[in-house]
């Protein structure tokens, strides 16, 4: 048997074809666009998510049609937090809110008014990438259209209720929308009132390795796979990551390059952090949990230098060269999208800082790699406070292409880092994993293992690490200039 692994990330939607030796036979990704129509605002389309999942599909019969048509399984991974409104005829009303969207700020303290006990039930702060301080601001500035809502689904819920017709979400995704009861992983009544709404608006929860309906016969069968697909209830993006990675045991951790950036840990129980807005969620496994420091703009810092400097992501890493030789004179504060973990801010703004006419591209570009770096030191410190230390990490996502910003990061989090042939297809993997789960029941231990063969390691070099632990108290005190420009 085959199974089909689907990852609904921000800038791209990626598939995997893997057999059941785990063997990656395809891949695809097609690219997505996100809106920016005012500022803060972030939004995508729901129907270019389908579109190109079912281009990425065809891509992957084109490559390997025998393997393609012989697939048992489907499971789906996706970008968190996304508010998809349905009327009732499970039509989008609006376009997507995303989770980079930092309109909500304000209704995040009604709902935590409206909710005193918000932090116990959830294990997390009111942030406004969440779904649930979204669907306040949509019934206070766009009535007309909440009072059309007759189901609130996640992104990759939705990409599921087109393919399959069925509306179910799972625990980690769900955990990242504020309306769940993270330690009893149900939708919370309460949290859920606090909004304005009642579970039947809501889909149907089960755990990720489940399963969660069937493709769609007609669509099955113009795909032309054999049978329709079990569909597994899968993941949010670094749940999955996770489940690519094998890290299922309490205390493995992983980081992740992409888009955003994030620091997981896998936890033994619910273990809330709401002090320095650490996200404490439920993992897609059963009676698992998981914390994260999440930072809103990682490799998208990157991917915005580049268009401001009128070059190429590729052409800027190149200038630099294969390693790094000394910090840039020059700071970046990554903050253009806000932050969360730990200042759980949206308006933060980003900044350079140290800037002289001798500045030229490269220093700029290199303060861009550092400044996230210093980003996930920041999220590193957090997850550590009164805890265990993290002792090493995979690393994930686009971003760990590259072995200058792996070696920037080992250097800066004096973390032993390391990168599989899985960097980049991880969530797509895991949720491929999942698939197979729904499949055959296997227990995950034997089926979610770390990544077999040789790894890129990634060590910290003791007199960088030096270096950039006296850059970092210099980039603290740059950061409160986000602070000013608020």
């Amino acid at each position: 048997m085959t199974y089909i692994g689907i990852d609904l990330g921000t800038s791209s939607v990626k598939a995997v074809l893997v057999d059941d030796r785990q063997r990656l036979l395809a891949n695809a990704a097609r690219d997505l666009a996100v809106d920016r129509p005012a500022p803060l605002w972030s939004e995508q389309d729901p129907a270019s998510w389908v579109a190109a999942a079912l281009a990425a599909l065809h891509s992957l019969k084109d490559i390997a049609p025998e393997a393609f048509r012989r697939c048992a399984g489907i499971g789906l991974s996706g970008q968190m937090h996304g508010a998809v409104l349905l009327d009732a005829r499970d039509r989008p009303l609006r376009p997507c809110i995303l989770w980079n969207d930092g309109r909500a700020a304000g209704e995040c303290a009604e709902i935590e008014a409206a909710e005193p006990d918000s932090l116990v039930i959830t294990g997390n702060i009111a942030m406004p990438g969440f779904t649930a301080p979204k669907l306040l601001w949509v019934r206070k500035h766009q009535p007309e259209i909440f009072a059309r809502i007759r189901r609130i689904l996640l992104p990759k819920a939705y990409l599921r209720l087109v393919l399959t017709g069925e509306a179910i979400e799972e625990m980690s995704d769900a955990s990242g929308t504020l309306w769940l009861d993270t330690r009893q992983r149900d939708w919370s009544d309460r949290m859920l009132a606090a909004t304005g709404l009642e579970r039947s608006r809501m889909p149907e929860l089960v755990e990720g390795s489940q399963p969660a309906g069937r493709m769609r016969p007609e669509l099955s069968r113009e795909l032309g796979f054999d049978t329709p697909p079990l569909f597994a209830a899968g993941a949010g993006d670094n749940a999955a990551g996770a489940i690519g990675l094998g890290a299922v045991t309490p205390g493995s951790s992983f980081l992740s390059l992409g888009t955003s950036g994030v620091l997981w840990r896998t936890t033994e129980g619910f273990e809330p952090r709401t002090g320095s807005a650490v996200h404490a969620f439920c993992h897609a496994l059963p009676e698992r949990w998981h914390q994260m420091s999440v930072h809103l703009s990682a490799a998208a810092s990157l991917s915005w230098w580049a268009l401001v400097s009128g070059r190429s992501e590729a052409s800027l890493m190149d200038e630099l060269g294969p390693s790094p030789r000394r910090p840039s004179p020059v700071l970046f504060t990554p903050y253009l999208s806000g932050e969360r973990t730990p200042h759980n801010d949206p308006q933060l703004r980003g900044s350079f800082v140290g800037l002289g006419h001798e500045t030229d591209r490269d220093a700029m570009t290199l303060a861009v790699l550092e400044g996230v770096a210093f980003a996930f030191r920041d999220g590193k410190d957090a997850l550590e406070a009164g805890a265990s230390p993290i002792g090493d990490a995979m690393v994930i996502g686009g971003g760990a292409r590259s072995d200058l910003w792996l070696s920037i990061l080992a250097d800066v989090l004096n973390l032993p880092l390391k990168r599989s042939r899985q960097a980049e297809t991880g969530a797509a993997f895991g949720a491929a994993r999942l698939a197979r789960l729904a499949c055959t029941g296997e227990s995950p231990e034997s089926v979610c293992t770390p990544p077999s063969g040789e790894a890129d390691s990634f060590l910290p070099d003791p007199a960088r690490a030096e270096a950039y632990a006296e850059r970092y108290t210099a980039w603290r005190r740059a950061a409160e200039i986000g602070r000013m420009l608020r």
